[in-house]
């Protein structure tokens, strides 16, 4: 959904810049400001690093043994190109995203609070799942203990943090903006 929401900004910037292009009005420039904020708000705190993390940790996991994250009997229900489209396409088109398109990545501090309190409000929630129906969203979660579930959590977090970091080294590096 973070995908398809952020892609579809950057259609919807795309188009509205080239609507706008040759028109003076300064209500149409501070509009079309306010979509590239929210675009590169999106890329640099959510799509990049969930994005990366998503692929490598399903996949990670799927290597290992996929009953842990995507139990066979899914196969049933979705098909494998949806699975893909999931979980896998989802870094080559970020990547090429961060490639074409020059994204202003916010402060760290604030870039990386809005990635800790994304991580931490997703854990909440799929605590919140478990705690009303008894079951966990990831079947890899009913095989931890109390004691790991909290360190493969903050190691979650940690490792999503990273990502941020990565993304905004790789923009930094692909547009030389740290001369």
């Amino acid at each position: 959904v973070i995908q398809a929401v952020f892609f579809g900004i950057c259609v919807l910037t795309d188009l509205s810049s080239l609507l706008t292009r040759g028109n003076d009005s300064q209500e149409q420039e501070r509009q079309l400001k306010k979509l590239i904020s929210l675009r590169d708000w999106m890329m640099a705190v959510l799509a990049f690093p969930v994005g990366v993390f998503v692929v490598t940790m399903f996949w990670s996991i799927y290597i290992y043994d996929r009953e842990m994250v995507y139990p066979k009997l899914l196969d049933n229900f979705i098909p494998a190109w949806l699975n893909h489209g999931m979980h896998t396409t989802v870094l080559p088109f970020v990547l090429i995203e961060m490639r074409t398109t020059h994204h202003q990545y916010p402060s760290r501090s604030c870039g990386l609070a809005a990635v800790c309190t994304f991580a931490v409000g997703y854990i909440l929630w799929m605590c919140w799942i478990h705690h009303v129906t008894g079951v966990w969203v990831y079947p890899l979660l009913e095989h931890l203990s109390p004691g790991v579930k909290i360190i493969f959590f903050a190691a979650a977090v940690i490792i999503i943090n990273v990502f941020y970091l990565v993304g905004e080294v790789l923009n930094n590096y692909i547009w030389d903006t740290q001369k």
